[in-house]
């Protein structure tokens, strides 16, 4: 459904798949890599009338074993990564001819979603992170800036991005007077939403999931 495409990154150039008609939504991918589940996920936001698009962060590298993901995820260079998701949103911005997007993220990727939330608040209207946590120690946002809506959807049986670190990162939000809602999926491990992964996968949770994404993107875009 959708294509590859270049776009411009302040300063370089980022490679991603795009698809769709719509308002703007940026896919982030987990630590894989741009996989094929990714650009599946990039095809069901186009599907449901959204202009998406997944950045390939790893710039062509990708990998279906933990220890190489690990590996990938850790040697990020998060200020080019950082650059590469702005240059994602101006497209998006382009493409949809509408001032903001949303942004949604799985794994590393639901940290990087909240990380661009507040890095980007001029275009970021609404951030739903899957599983999010944020393993970059120099990496902390700057939670004051962000004014996007944020739901995010997480998982009871997590050891990563856990029930007890969701529900103190929603505190924290709250506590600065952001709209903020982290909710957990019970009997569910990290990374339910992926159906390219039948040991995690949960169907019923996932829908309750992206039925609820696609109305926070839809009442605020």
């Amino acid at each position: 459904m959708g294509e590859m495409v270049t776009f411009k990154s302040n300063g370089h150039t980022c490679d991603g798949y795009i698809a769709g008609n719509g308002p703007g939504v940026l896919v982030i991918q987990e630590w894989w890599g741009l996989v094929p589940h990714i650009k599946d996920v990039v095809d069901r936001f186009a599907a449901a009338g959204f202009t998406a698009l997944a950045p390939d962060l790893y710039h062509g590298a990708s990998t279906t074993e933990p220890d190489g993901a690990g590996k990938l995820m850790m040697a990020l260079n998060l200020d080019t990564a950082g650059k590469d998701l702005s240059g994602a949103i101006d497209l998006l911005v382009a493409k949809s001819r509408l001032p903001k997007v949303g942004v949604v993220g799985f794994c590393m990727g639901g940290g990087l979603a909240l990380v661009v939330a507040c890095q980007r608040p001029d275009a970021v209207a609404a951030v739903a992170p899957y599983y999010g946590a944020i393993p970059w120690e120099s990496v902390q946002p700057n939670w004051s800036a962000l004014t996007a809506k944020v739901v995010g959807e997480y998982a009871e049986n997590d050891g990563w991005a856990s029930p007890a670190a969701a529900a103190e990162l929603q505190s924290q939000l709250q506590t600065l007077g952001k709209d903020a809602t982290l909710h957990i999926h019970p009997g569910c491990d990290h990374a339910f939403f992926n159906d390219a992964r039948p040991e995690v996968y949960n169907a019923a949770e996932a829908e309750v999931a992206y039925q609820r994404t696609l109305e926070l993107f839809r009442t605020t875009l």
